[in-house]
């Protein structure tokens, strides 16, 4: 049996509303470091395996627990945040800058678009979170991943959905899907893989 807790990362500067620039490097608030400390605070045993994003913002929420835990394993791997629009484009912008863009990418509803350089299709961040959760069929005990809210939305659909097919249909649904069940910063959303289908365990933790 695996169970596997995916976190989002705390509070980051961009989600406080302040300008970003480099995707990977958006660095926590001060509510997302006391976020990232109640994470650490919430595990009473070591887990078998810490894995957490590229970017700077999953990797520090996920300190507290490195620390708390220092003989456990860490592996870094691609669960990193779903970038969509160009980073050269939103350079030095706001979310609420950055809106009607978002909203133009997700009205397309076309898979496949990359908005390039530096960004991936929506089409390849299924790809990518299908891609973990076969790599962690492999495993058992209890992995925590350190992560980011959209990935963590691709893989929570991905098991509560089982899409076939990845279309503008799709992708119009998990627009929905991923507004109507927002994840907030810290927050733990728990799988199970039974070693023949992942189930979701906790919904909001």
């Amino acid at each position: 049996m695996l169970t596997v807790r995916f976190i989002r990362h705390g509070e980051s500067a961009a989600n406080a509303g302040n300008a970003s620039s480099d995707p990977a490097l958006i660095p926590l608030t001060d509510l997302g470091w006391a976020q990232a400390r109640a994470v650490a605070d919430s595990f009473d045993v070591a887990p078998d395996l810490i894995v957490m994003s590229p970017f700077e913002r999953a990797q520090d929420t996920a300190l507290p627990t490195i620390q708390k835990f220092p003989e456990c394993p860490v592996e870094i791997w691609a669960v990193e945040e779903f970038t969509y629009l160009s980073p050269a484009r939103c350079a030095n912008t706001t979310a609420a800058e950055r809106k009607p863009w978002v909203d133009a990418y997700w009205g397309s509803a076309d898979p496949d678009f990359e908005d390039w350089p530096g960004t991936e299709s929506f089409s390849h961040l299924i790809r990518r979170a299908r891609t973990v959760l076969i790599r962690l069929n492999t495993m058992t005990g209890e992995v925590v991943v350190f992560g980011h809210g959209q990935f963590m939305q691709a893989v929570r659909w991905l098991v509560t959905y089982c899409p076939e097919m990845i279309n503008s249909d799709s992708m119009r649904d998990f627009r929905v899907f991923d507004i109507s069940n927002p994840i907030a910063n810290g927050e733990c959303i728990e799988f199970r893989f039974d070693g023949r289908a992942w189930n979701l365990v906790v919904d909001n933790k």
